[in-house]
């Protein structure tokens, strides 16, 4: 999975603190350097929006070949996201939703109008749709 929530994971006395101690919250694992799908159509608009399509396309596919395999789970674990997370959970709409979004944008750049800030609308998209995108 290409996200995680924060990068690197807090440990020590840091994490005692951000954390409250909480279980859920250790080194590589939920919060804490977990990696989660439902973060994917932030990374595509955001390489929409730098004219880099290639990496979106690239994290997507990435997706799409370990999502449905793994029941759609909420987060993974792990400094690389090889493994569902100890509490995941399955089926979760949010990364099913955050997958879809990220398909549509990347298929239709002008779909990141949907999303952008009232200030991001009366800028001109960097890329525009091309057949190169598929390659």
């Amino acid at each position: 999975m290409p996200l995680k929530v924060c990068y690197p994971a807090i440990e020590g006395h840091e994490w005692s603190i951000e954390t409250g101690c909480d279980p859920k919250n250790t080194r590589w694992s939920y919060h804490n350097g977990g990696t989660w799908p439902v973060l994917l159509w932030l990374l595509t608009a955001a390489c929409i929006k730098t004219g880099r399509p290639q990496m979106a396309k690239r994290a997507i596919d990435l997706a799409e070949t370990r999502l449905l395999k793994d029941n759609w789970p909420e987060y993974y674990d792990g400094k690389l996201g090889r493994y569902v997370g100890k509490q995941a959970r399955k089926f979760q709409t949010w990364s099913i939703a955050g997958y879809l979004v990220a398909k549509m944008m990347l298929e239709d750049p002008s779909n990141l109008g949907m999303i952008s800030l009232e200030e991001d609308k009366q800028m001109k998209p960097v890329v525009k749709k091309s057949a190169s995108w598929t390659k």
